[in-house]
């Protein structure tokens, strides 16, 4: 399309608009489609919040309710497009169609950006909810305007040679819409197969997760070959793309690969798995979910650490619920010399088998480890089954079970005494502190 074809084309439009625009009937319609929209507009305001009141009433349905919500928040383009339909089938009746073409051609706007607006909700991505509901409206305004095919002939003209390919901006919005629309079909069924997977019992949960994750890649990358080839792109013609991209990845990418590869080999190795209970340098708590490129791990705290996967494959990592969950703790603690240590070990694990988590099935064990200074040194081994509720705390109640058995049996639990002798000049008596247990001497 030449340049002067276009400029033909413009006078052409200009002269047919001017025409239009300068008709008597043209006037009426404008002034019946203002007074129709300012009259749904007003009712609009009146009606919205009792429907959106009865709509919130919907339980159970989270994607009715929201399309239920679209539309009532576009209760006055519904209620225009009604009162248009009917303004076009009076007039219709009782004049030409001639004198009502504007009419008709407004309710058809009015009827597509509803649609539009309605079915762009879908998408969550509120900018790329906008941008696509405005460009499929303006596609589809061209149609009924009847510019599909000059605008189409435009954007075609603009295009920019790549060798035995022929890049035109018509080529591009029609590959970047087509794109979109398969990927995001690709997203759901992916989505849909893996909810459908993590459902079934026969697999374990991190061939669940490997299968789903593997599931969506597959699908988005046939979604994307798919929309390219649709349009007429050749494939072959990305090869030195592709080249780039692996000589990218292998100087600047290395880490996202490690961490991809290490999240591959995590699922297949099944080293650990959702819900499992883990401690990797000093962080302390439950896998809640496996990424491509990291774990998220959650601690008692609420904290949630997104620690990338090769630190998994490169680190000692302790998964307290590997092969199973049940996990043995160590408690110390230490007597009076005046207490028996054998009622001691008695009490002791009485004491622990009180606590709520402990296991009842492997009998808690008391041992004397030691004579100390001050006290008989014991070391006190049960068992927990549910390491994710946390260590710290079932410590801390076998601890405090200890304390009130100990303190109803009268055996006393020591603290160390030291006596501390200051030596004065010659001649004058030393001055002692405390009553010692084992005598130590400090001097000036």
């Amino acid at each position: 399309m030449t340049p002067e074809s276009i400029i033909a084309a413009i006078q052409s439009w200009t002269k047919v608009a001017f025409s239009y625009l300068t008709a008597p009937w043209f006037a009426y319609q404008i002034a019946i489609i203002a007074v129709l929209y300012g009259l749904a507009k007003v009712l609009s305001l009146r009606v919205e919040p009792r429907l959106e009141e009865r709509a919130r009433e919907i339980k159970g349905h989270p994607g009715l309710l929201r399309v239920v919500i679209a539309l009532l928040r576009r209760i006055e383009w519904i209620l225009f497009s009604l009162f248009l339909f009917v303004a076009l089938t009076i007039m219709r009746s009782v004049t030409w169609p001639s004198r009502s073409h504007f009419i008709a051609i407004a309710l058809s706007l009015s009827l597509a950006w509803l649609f539009v607006a309605v079915l762009s909700r879908v998408i969550r991505n509120r900018l790329v909810a906008r941008t696509l509901s405005w460009l499929a409206w303006i596609y589809v305004a061209l149609v009924i305007l009847g510019f599909d095919d000059e605008a189409g002939t435009f954007l075609d003209s603009l295009a920019l040679p790549l060798g035995e390919m022929r890049l035109s901006v018509l080529l591009v919005l029609k590959a970047a819409l087509l794109l979109i629309a398969t990927v995001w079909v690709a997203v759901i069924l992916g989505r849909y197969f893996e909810e459908q997977v993590q459902r079934s019992d026969e697999l374990t949960p991190s061939i669940r997760v490997l299968i789903g994750k593997v599931a969506k890649f597959g699908l988005v990358v046939l979604a994307g070959m798919i929309a390219l080839s649709s349009v007429g792109i050749d494939l072959s013609a990305f090869t030195v793309f592709t080249g780039a991209v692996g000589l990218g990845l292998g100087f600047g990418l290395q880490k996202v690969i490690s961490n991809f590869i290490s999240g591959i080999i995590i699922l297949l190795d099944k080293s650990i798995k959702p819900g499992d209970t883990i401690s990797l340098e000093g962080t302390f708590g439950w896998i809640r979910e496996l990424r491509a490129r990291f774990v998220s791990v959650v601690t008692r705290d609420g904290r949630e650490y997104l620690i990338p996967n090769e630190d998994f494959i490169t680190h000692r990592v302790i998964n307290w619920s590997f092969s199973d969950d049940l996990v043995r703790l160590d408690v110390n603690f230490g007597v009076s010399y005046d207490a028996d240590p054998h009622v001691v070990s008695k009490l002791a694990i009485a004491a622990a088998t009180s606590v709520g988590r402990v296991d009842d099935n492997r009998r808690p064990v008391c041992w004397l480890t030691g004579f100390g200074d001050s006290s008989l040194d014991f070391v006190l081994r049960f068992w927990i089954r549910d390491p994710q509720q946390g260590l710290t705390n079932i410590r801390g109640k076998v601890l405090l079970a200890l304390w009130d058995t100990f303190k109803e049996n009268n055996i006393g639990i020591p603290y160390p005494h030291r006596e501390i002798i200051m030596k004065k000049e010659p001649g004058e008596m030393p001055v002692s502190f405390g009553e010692p247990e084992r005598k130590s001497q400090e001097t000036d």
